[in-house]
């Protein structure tokens, strides 16, 4: 099989099982911050992978997809994106259950196992120069 037909089942794959369910990020030392919606529409306020929105943009303190915020940064103990992050952002449902840490810190306890997530974590230079067209790979 090809990776390219690897990568499309994955995504098929990640669109059914997280249609049903919607996935939120929240980051800090108490996972209090709110990092946006992990599986929200790009044109949702949210969505973390709405360019505009505070969660999407790459300038934005709050989103993971700014290099050099304390959440998206390779070297902050808060960043999914470090691999030796402390406190990287927690994913949890609209009822508050727990699905891990979004985190490239295989150490980490807990870390995600989401399907999505292991996307993202292998993935996030690259999504994060094409946040909209990964959103389409991933979702649509």
């Amino acid at each position: 099989m090809t990776s390219k037909k690897i990568f499309t089942f994955l995504s098929l794959l990640t669109l059914c099982v997280f249609q049903a369910q919607t996935l939120h990020l929240y980051g800090g030392s108490n996972q209090d911050q709110y990092l946006g919606c992990l599986n929200c529409d790009t044109f949702d306020k949210d969505s973390i992978w709405n360019s505009f929105g505070d969660y999407g943009n790459v300038l934005s303190s709050k989103s993971i997809w700014n290099g050099y915020g304390n959440y998206g940064s390779s070297y902050s103990t808060y960043s999914p994106w470090s691999d030796y992050a402390s406190y990287p952002p927690a994913i949890v449902d609209q009822d508050g259950n727990f699905f891990g840490y979004l985190t490239l810190n295989t150490y980490k306890a807990d870390r995600s196992e989401l399907e999505l997530a292991q996307v993202l974590c292998k993935y996030h230079d690259a999504i994060k120069k094409d946040i909209s067209g990964w959103y389409d790979k991933l979702f649509r």
